[in-house]
């Protein structure tokens, strides 16, 4: 069981704040810079993801990762996987690369890119996650496709979850995925947060992802 003990006792986390905090004015990483929210709602956030999800030596994506969560955080904590990081930002790929030099992480792929553009990653990761402000048949269609067939997308939500699950059904029903199971775990003081695990049953559809454009205007 990781707990925010495990998170202060990894000396990469020490690092990692540091790099953070050091460079967070150059590319607006974060608006939370106090160490202990950072611990809580950054690192143990993120980390939480290994108590549900076994990740030793699969192929993992970290979509819209933004300073590298939850992907960096899971690759500390679980160095067999393999992670691959789309981040749209030109300057935040820049910070991932620092972070991935500096605490020596191998097997960290930075794409500088949007996720409905990776055509050649289709059908291509065991997991996705998305720790993103998106709804949730946003990141559905936008996410889905790169899942391989069983595996997950995986959505990272706060407690007020549930409109958003209804309201995707119609996503989950055009992408082939369903919902599994949703996750609470309490963040120390700092309320409940959820996991959505969407499995992925068939092949995604060759139309989508649609453009971005049409997928935020005309969600599905």
């Amino acid at each position: 069981m990781i707990d925010i003990e495990t998170i202060k006792q990894n000396t990469k986390f020490k690092k990692y704040y540091e790099l953070l905090v050091q460079e967070n004015q150059k590319y607006n990483l974060t608006s939370i810079t106090d160490e202990e929210e950072v611990y809580y709602k950054h690192f143990l956030d993120c980390a939480t993801i290994l108590n549900y999800f076994d990740l030793n030596d699969k192929i993992i994506c970290d979509v819209g990762s933004g300073a590298g969560f939850p992907g960096m955080v899971l690759k500390i904590l679980c160095p067999s996987m393999k992670l691959y990081i789309v981040e749209p930002l030109g300057k935040r790929c820049k910070f991932l690369e620092f972070v991935k030099k500096e605490l020596g992480l191998k097997d960290v792929f930075i794409i500088n890119d949007r996720v409905e553009k990776m055509n050649e990653y289709r059908e291509c990761f065991d997991f996705v996650f998305a720790r993103v402000v998106s709804n949730l048949s946003m990141l559905i269609e936008l996410c889905i496709p790169i899942v391989k067939v069983k595996g997950y997308f995986v959505s990272m939500k706060g407690s007020n979850y549930q409109e958003e699950v209804n309201l995707a059904s119609n996503a989950l029903k055009k992408l082939d995925s369903k919902i599994g199971s949703i996750y609470e775990y309490q963040l120390g003081s700092y309320g409940v947060h959820s996991l959505i695990k969407i499995l992925k049953d068939k092949k995604t559809n060759g139309k989508y992802p649609r453009s971005y454009a049409k997928i935020k205007n005309d969600t599905l």
